[in-house]
């Protein structure tokens, strides 16, 4: 079925329709509340010169949904993922507000610092919510195409969020210093506000989890999410197939990352002139634009071939075409080398990505799902920020290397063949008590 087709059928869905306008709204402001972030991280020339200042951008940013998740996500499993996201929203809401106020007060960085890293924080756990709930409003044989669709759309919503906050830095006239990132945080604000109240029309139970904890006891909570959440990592281990699909989503996110990182240099250096933090952040999102169409292309075509691939023959063609990007980006230092790897490196990843949310949806037994998509989230968000660190110590200032890149695709060709020889076939896993 085309992405059309498939939008038409799970529109059909009330679940699928409210979870949808929920998401985009929220992640419209994830986009609007990002923009200032990328320009001071990534391309202001005096705070972000080199690959490691830039790894070290990538810690700040990572490592705390990192350390929240392992905390937070096991509560997915105990809470109604539909007041997740309603309480999740107002509480971004809360921190954009208290934003606002810290910078007309002019108030010390590190206060900014940490109260923007806590809103990134709660986006994260909001997105598990989202994807843990997913089953529960599409039909098991429409996962697919859910997983292709709703996180494209997301995707978009991100980008289209941007621009808005973007454009309205520009409309909006400026009377200090402060009015550009004011403009945009008003913006998130309003966005995080309209996703909650998008919120309130799913039904308290909708999202599940099917035996959520009715009476909370926080301490008694706290005590046990670590042993939930190693009794998580026992069951997809021994369910094989997601502990599998994560183990590939990693390797391939690393992956992903280091090109990344190279693009951020690149964009700098080979596309725009180093010192020119605008015409720098500009040629970026000419990458990025690129990198958008090949996520459209694998949201269209993955669906399309859902009936006749299977989803784990589906992730080999998607690292074979990986390789082919990098090879492609190997050639030559040169822009349009560039812009092509990222449509074919973007492209293999979405790909992947939808396959491997599939398999974990489709494997993993409701009550551990929540966990599932926490260790998701962690592995997620350490092989990203193992990509930084690593690209850090072996990228040069202008993010091309030919070794490296032809190296990486070597390394995409490993996993294929590693993932190649596990086992595809789900084992059942009998269920083991934990103590609450």
């Amino acid at each position: 079925m085309s992405l059309r087709a498939d939008l038409r059928v799970l529109w059909r869905s009330p679940g699928f329709r409210r979870l949808t306008w929920t998401r985009l709204l929220s992640q419209g402001g994830d986009g609007m509340f990002q923009v200032g972030i990328a320009t001071a991280f990534f391309f202001d020339p005096t705070t972000a010169t080199s690959p490691e200042q830039i790894a070290v951008g990538f810690a700040v940013l990572l490592a705390p949904f990192t350390l929240v998740g392992p905390f937070v996500g096991p509560l997915i499993d105990r809470w109604q993922r539909q007041r997740i996201l309603l309480v999740g929203n107002l509480v971004r809401l809360v921190l954009a507000a208290g934003i606002i106020t810290l910078v007309l007060a002019d108030a010390p960085v590190w206060s900014l610092y940490a109260t923007a890293l806590l809103t990134l924080s709660v986006n994260r756990f909001l997105l598990a919510a989202m994807t843990a709930g997913l089953p529960q409003v599409v039909p098991a044989h429409q996962l697919l195409a859910a997983n292709a669709v709703l996180p494209t759309l997301g995707t978009i919503a991100a980008s289209v969020g941007g621009a808005i906050g973007g454009i309205a830095t520009f409309v909006v006239p400026s009377v200090s210093d402060n009015s550009l990132a004011v403009t945009a945080l008003i913006c998130a604000g309003l966005a995080f506000g309209a996703s909650s109240i998008a919120a309130t029309r799913i039904s308290r139970k909708e999202l599940g989890p099917t035996h959520p904890l009715e009476k909370l006891d926080v301490g008694a909570q706290l005590r046990a999410l670590t042993a939930e959440l190693l009794e998580g990592e026992r069951y997809l281990r021994a369910r094989r197939t997601p502990w599998h699909a994560l183990g590939v989503m990693s390797a391939q996110r690393l992956l992903y990352g280091l090109v990344f990182v190279a693009s951020i240099l690149a964009s700098r250096s080979i596309l725009a002139d180093p010192d020119d933090a605008e015409a720098a952040l500009g040629a970026f999102s000419i990458v990025l634009g690129f990198a958008a169409v090949g996520f459209g292309l694998a949201a269209v075509i993955t669906p399309m071939l859902g009936d006749r691939v299977s989803r784990e023959r589906w992730i080999l063609i998607c690292l074979g075409i990986g390789a082919v990007g990098q090879i492609v980006l190997a050639t030559a230092p040169t822009a349009w080398a560039l812009l092509t790897a990222a449509i074919i490196v973007s492209f293999a990843v979405q790909g992947g990505k939808i396959a491997v949310d599939t398999i974990v949806q489709r494997d993993t037994e409701d009550h551990v799902r929540g966990r599932a998509f926490t260790l998701y989230d962690m592995a997620y968000n350490v092989a990203f920020m193992s990509s930084a660190v690593v690209g850090g110590l072996i990228l040069p200032d202008s993010g091309w290397s030919r070794p490296i890149m032809l190296g990486i695709a070597v390394v995409y060709v490993l996993v294929a063949i590693v993932f190649a020889r596990t086992p595809h076939e789900v084992r059942p896993v009998p269920p083991r008590p934990v103590a609450n």
